[in-house]
């Protein structure tokens, strides 16, 4: 198990606040520095705010990042777990909302994180081989739900991918829902956070297995009921036409 640091200590609110902008002048865009993750390291949550949207979008980017940094599309993950200040009445409200909000995601991630290394070891375990951790916002493998932050665990001779998902919902109503999701080509499960990964391991292997068996037989009488129709147009039998 990879050597883990504590999460630094909840900052105060208007230390939240003042440390968040990224432009102050255009205030649209603001940011929230994730420190002291075991897997990830560090994560930078980037709220966007968009007038013509009418919507405070979240994104997650891997490292830290701040005023002055540019980051490309290719960088940042979409959640769709956005802020909601509409009902706060007026800057101080808006304050509090936010402070609420963004450490609700902040304690998803840091959760997210620390359940998804402690994934880590047993999912080598199972694919008897070194599991690379793929820090990419696009992966090549379907997954049910939506990620909750660019990270994933990658058994490559498996062709297996572990990683975090989440249920599309405003902050303004708490922590967003989420699970571990296993994803194997065309098939995959979501198993509860705190679940003991090595039986969600399991039952999923027992499932890509069952999904094996039940693709060769449709492929087989697939195959079979082409042959026999070539039988038929092969054989001597009367024009029904």
């Amino acid at each position: 198990m990879d050597d883990q640091r504590p999460p630094e200590q909840d900052p105060s609110a208007e230390e939240l606040l003042q440390r968040a902008l990224i432009d102050p002048q255009a205030a649209v865009a603001m940011a929230l520095k994730v420190d002291g993750l075991a897997l990830a390291e560090a994560l930078t949550v980037v709220f966007h705010g968009r007038l013509d949207l009418g919507t405070i979008q979240t994104y997650v980017a891997n490292g830290r990042h701040g005023e002055g940094d540019a980051l490309g599309a290719s960088s940042l993950l979409r959640v769709p777990c956005d802020l909601d200040l509409g009902e706060a009445g007026d800057r101080d409200e808006a304050e509090a909302a936010y402070v609420e909000q963004a450490r609700a995601l902040r304690d998803a991630l840091v959760a997210a994180d620390t359940v998804l290394a402690v994934w880590r070891e047993p999912l080598a375990a199972v694919a008897e081989h070194h599991v690379q951790l793929d820090r990419s916002t696009e992966l090549r493998t379907a997954l049910p739900a939506h990620r909750l932050m660019p990270l994933a665990l990658v058994a490559p001779e498996r062709q297996l991918v572990v990683t975090v998902v989440c249920g599309a919902r405003p902050l303004s109503e708490g922590r967003p829902p989420m699970g571990i999701a296993c994803a194997q080509q065309d098939v995959a499960h979501v198993y509860p956070l705190p679940d003991d990964p090595e039986r969600c391991l399991e039952d999923f292997l027992e499932r890509a297995a069952e999904h094996a068996r039940r693709t060769a037989d449709r492929l087989g009488r697939q195959e079979q009921s082409v042959r026999r129709f070539m039988e038929l147009n092969g054989g001597d039998f009367a024009d029904t036409a």
